[in-house]
């Protein structure tokens, strides 16, 4: 039963008459009395009753996986993420889980690491391991508290490079140790998921933390980032919602970088044009209205922009694996929009004073616009899927600016500054 992944339970009794008992209570109050080796003392008195004794039943409860869970984990190695079990139940149980979800295809190769209590067996061990490639690797948590203790950073590297890790008989204080090693000794980000108060530490020790409601209460819910009711949740959650996210920061971040950059280089081209001169172009209303009214919503319009649907992004998992690579987010891609808010910041004030020379004294109303009409069409060239408030954000914008050139004209009146 315990093969089939089923938690086994064996009931058997002993009698004992009273010299017995007397005995044995005597052995045992003297195990407790010792200064060394107390435990194990206490545990072979305790093992010294248990023989001999009458089978009464032997019971299997299962522990049935959520809905969804095997092509959940497929869709999550699909998007390159490695997935590691950390559990408290022994070897056999968490094998035949891993087995049963398939964290571990039943053709794949399991490399079980031997116990070892010294440094000299962990050594050895670790290099019986290391000849081993493709293989997915179950440890206990006896035996990998020996090899963290002398051979952390080896153990680490080569755990990284299998393709599934079972850590089994884990304390709560090793699942959250394993989540901080990884964090130490490589440059990813690490999720922790879990359902119940012993994933507590694991998961606040995460970068991301997810706390999933189940039978064993709230107290992983509580602690996590995000709280889910299923397992199979976990697929949109990250494929879907995290995606969107990431890449709608990095164009939300880098458009308001772009906001700023521009109209700074205007006036930097306006002050270099007329020797330096510390004049600003922009007055009062100008600056306030450009960073709200005039391109705040159709800029804040882009956390609704999304560039492939939800059900194409969980049918192709690879365009999370996509993220990794940094495209979305990078040196590269802040140069780019640095260049690009230098190049169009020049090109408007630098073109407007010599395309309309004659008319310096509107050059605020003729720059102002040529730069809100600039940042608006940024704005609908960068989206890529339009949303129904995007829309009435850029008329919302471009209506707001034409009333305040109608009503505002006391801002937009002739230059006199230079």
């Amino acid at each position: 039963m315990a093969r089939e992944g089923l938690r086994t339970l064996v009931v058997a009794k002993k009698s004992l008459s009273e010299e017995q008992y007397q005995d044995f209570e005597n052995r045992y109050n003297q195990a407790k009395l010792s200064v060394h080796d107390r435990g194990l003392k206490v545990a072979a008195v305790v093992e010294s009753l248990e023989r001999e004794m009458e089978l009464l039943c032997l019971t299997g409860v299962e522990d049935q996986l959520q809905t969804d869970v095997r092509p959940t984990l497929e869709l999550l190695r699909n998007a390159g993420i490695k997935i590691w079990m950390l559990t408290g139940d022994k070897l056999e149980t968490a094998t035949c889980i891993a087995k049963s979800s398939h964290l571990v295809s039943r053709s794949q190769d399991i490399h079980v690491f031997k116990p070892v209590s010294n440094r000299g067996e962990a050594h050895l061990e670790l290099n019986a391991f290391r000849r081993k490639h493709d293989c997915a690797l179950v440890i206990s948590g006896d035996s990998l508290e020996v090899c963290l203790r002398y051979y952390e950073h080896e153990f680490v590297e080569l755990a990284c490079q299998c393709p599934a890790v079972v850590c089994c008989r884990c304390s709560p204080t090793q699942k959250a140790q394993i989540v901080t090693l990884l964090q130490q000794h490589t440059d990813n980000r690490t999720c922790a998921i879990g359902d119940g108060g012993n994933d507590v530490s694991m998961i606040q020790a995460a970068d991301c933390g997810i706390g999933i409601e189940g039978k064993e209460g709230k107290q992983a819910s509580l602690a996590a980032d995000f709280s889910i009711t299923q397992f199979k949740h976990i697929g949109r959650l990250l494929m879907v919602h995290g995606r969107n996210s990431y890449k709608r920061s990095a164009a939300l971040g880098q458009f308001v970088m772009h906001r700023g950059m521009i109209i700074s280089t205007m006036q930097a081209v306006f002050s270099s044009i007329f020797y330096f001169a510390s004049v600003p172009l922009y007055q009062g209303f100008l600056m306030v209205g450009y960073a709200t009214i005039y391109t705040m919503f159709p800029v804040f319009s882009l956390v609704l922009d999304q560039d492939v649907k939800p059900e194409m992004a969980l049918l192709y998992p690879e365009l999370y694996k996509d993220l990794t690579k940094g495209r979305s987010l990078s040196f590269k891609t802040f140069l780019i929009w640095v260049l690009i808010s230098v190049y169009q910041g020049g090109i408007l004030m630098y073109g407007g004073l010599v395309l309309f020379e004659s008319e310096f004294v509107h050059v605020v109303a003729i720059s102002f616009t040529a730069l809100v009409l600039t940042e608006l069409l940024m704005v609908a060239l960068t989206v890529r899927t339009w949303h129904w408030l995007m829309v009435l954000a850029e008329f919302l914008s471009l209506g707001c600016y034409l009333a305040s050139l109608a009503f505002l004209n006391e801002y937009f009146g002739e230059f006199t500054g230079v």
